[in-house]
Order: structure tokens, then sequence, then C-alpha cells
């Protein structure tokens, strides 16, 4: 797959396409649908997908709003529109200026100009332009005049419309089951493996994995959950996927620490995972963050924890998706 770091990285011959434009931050199941539907009309066209979309987060850019927990990375987010049928995407730097392009000055520069756009594929509550005075019917009537259709995708909905914002509030409360049933897939945050207190291996006798998180990740309520710890470039390594014993939190019964994220791979003592790029994938949740008046509370309790985890992730053979 083809990614373009803005409209200057478009090769200048690039072909016709069917476009679909969106921040589609988690990739979850109502931007699927949009991307199916992209596909569908791509193939009839024999024309490439491009996925446009944007970072930072708009609402950062327009409203100067705290920048909003981030559900997949820039390349998660690639990774995840190329599974689904995208043949490139192109991530269009949201500016000032880019935010004060009318809704013909978008179109022109940017589907126009430069994606020859011949079909474009949205939601059916999608705006663009200046002030959000775009939407569908006004993308269709700029369709007319620039020669390409226009399709609004009707949203998909549970008991509430699927969201980013509606997946990120579950993943507040600690509820990944709801999240990962939006998603489509186990909610999945990255990084890389560094060292942390190593109270696990010598104290706790559970040698865990710290993940080091980029800024903005969304990282589920304080907590013990159940679910993967991944090698994101495997590589050479045999193994690349464990289940595992997640915590989140502030460890209070040792008057806390910073915020971390570690997993527990399930009966490794092993593993030699520092420096590595890793991924920690939500199932369950286990438990809330609890303070313990001793460590052999804790031990305890952590003991439950594993063993409540070995039990819901059993029978997975090493794929996240196998475990319902």
């Amino acid at each position: 797959m083809r990614r373009w770091g803005g409209l200057e990285e478009i090769p200048r011959d690039w072909v016709r396409s069917v476009v679909t434009i969106g921040v589609f931050d988690g990739v979850h199941r109502g931007h699927q649908t949009i991307l199916r539907t992209a596909v569908d009309q791509a193939k009839r066209l024999d024309l490439p997908v491009v996925v446009v979309t944007f970072e930072p987060h708009p609402d950062s850019v327009v409203r100067g709003l705290p920048h909003p927990a981030v559900l997949t990375s820039s390349e998660r987010k690639a990774e995840l529109l190329a599974e689904h049928g995208a043949d490139a995407v192109c991530v269009l730097p949201f500016t000032v200026e880019l935010s004060q392009l009318s809704a013909e000055e978008f179109v022109q520069h940017v589907l126009v100009d430069r994606l020859h756009t011949a079909a474009v594929v949205v939601g059916e509550n999608f705006r663009f332009g200046h002030k959000a005075a775009g939407d569908v019917d006004v993308l269709r009537r700029l369709g007319e005049k620039y020669d390409f259709t226009t399709e609004g995708v009707r949203l998909v909905a549970d008991a509430d419309t699927i969201t980013s914002t509606l997946i990120r509030r579950y993943l507040d409360e600690g509820d990944v089951a709801e999240a990962r049933v939006e998603l489509g897939r186990p909610h999945r945050v990255e990084g890389r493996i560094v060292h942390g207190a190593a109270r696990g291996r010598e104290l706790l006798g559970f040698p865990t994995a710290n993940l080091d998180c980029p800024e903005h990740t969304a990282i589920p309520a304080d907590g013990v959950y159940a679910g993967w710890l991944l090698r994101t470039a495997p590589g050479e390594h045999a193994e690349s996927c464990w289940p595992a014993a997640i915590s989140v939190g502030t460890n209070p019964t040792f008057e806390g620490s910073p915020r971390t994220v570690e997993a527990y791979a399930l009966d490794r003592d092993d593993l030699d995972l520092y420096g590595e790029p890793m991924a920690i994938e939500f199932v369950h949740h286990i438990r809330g963050q609890l303070r313990f008046d001793s460590v052999d509370e804790l031990i305890e309790a952590m003991c439950r924890d594993v063993d409540q985890a070995r039990a819901l992730m059993a029978g997975a053979d090493g794929d996240p998706s196998d475990v319902g």
C-alpha cells in the first residue's frame, strides 16, 4: 500500500481514484462499512481506493481542544486501512490554513487537482470545509460540477451509533469487551518495552513487560485485564504472541508511581523483550485497581488474577481473534 504524507507526495501521474475521507481513528466497524462500500465502487470502476485522513486531530486545531486520546497510531491505522482494502493513504497535515478552505476549495485542491477523483464515499454525517459548511449534499453538487459521484453511507449502530468518541468512553470505563465489539477486534496499545521497577520479577514472582506508550495513546481505565502481548516486528523470532495478564495503573500498594501499562506473558519467565516494539491487546476486564495493605495480599490477588486470565484466554492458539 502507498502512503503519502501530504498532497505534494502524490505522484503527478496518479490515476483516477475512489476516495474516502475522515480521521478514521480506530478503523472501527463504522469505518469498515465505509471502506467496504468504497472497495465495491472501486471494483466496479477498476480503480484504486485512496483514504484521505488527517493529523493532528482536527478538533485540536479548529476548536483548540486538547488532542483526544488516539485509538490507533499512524502506522497501525495505515495497516488496518490496507487490511480493509485501501490501496493508498494520504495523511494531510491538518493546519489552520487547511481548515479555512471552503468546501469547494477543498474539493478542487484535494479531490480534483491531486487525486483525480471518480467517486467519493463518506459517512452520511460527513462535514468538511470552513466551519464545516459542506455536507454530503454539497459534495454531490460539487461532484456534478467536477465529474465525480458521491455516496453517503448510513452509519453503523448497535445501541448507539459507533463512533471513535464512544469507543474512547468505553475504554475510560474499562469496558474493553464493548470496545472490542465496536472495533471488531481487541483494542491495542503499542510502544517499546522499557525497564520498570523490577518488582514483578524480583519481589512478586510475575515478570512483566513494561510498555512505554506514545503521548495521547488511548489507555483503558486502571485495573487488571486479560489479553495478548505481541511483537509488532517479529522478524526472525519464532514466537510473537502470548496470552497475558495485564495491569494498568499507578501501583498504589507501593505508594504510587507514574501510570504504567505492563503485561505478564502467562507462565513465561524466560522472555527478554527490552527495547523491542511491542503491543498489548485488551480482551477481558478482570478487576479495577486496588491498594493492598501488604505485599503478601498483593501477591495473593495477583495469583488470582493470573488464574482468571489463564481461564479467560484458554483455548487460544496465538491468534487474538480466537478469543471471544
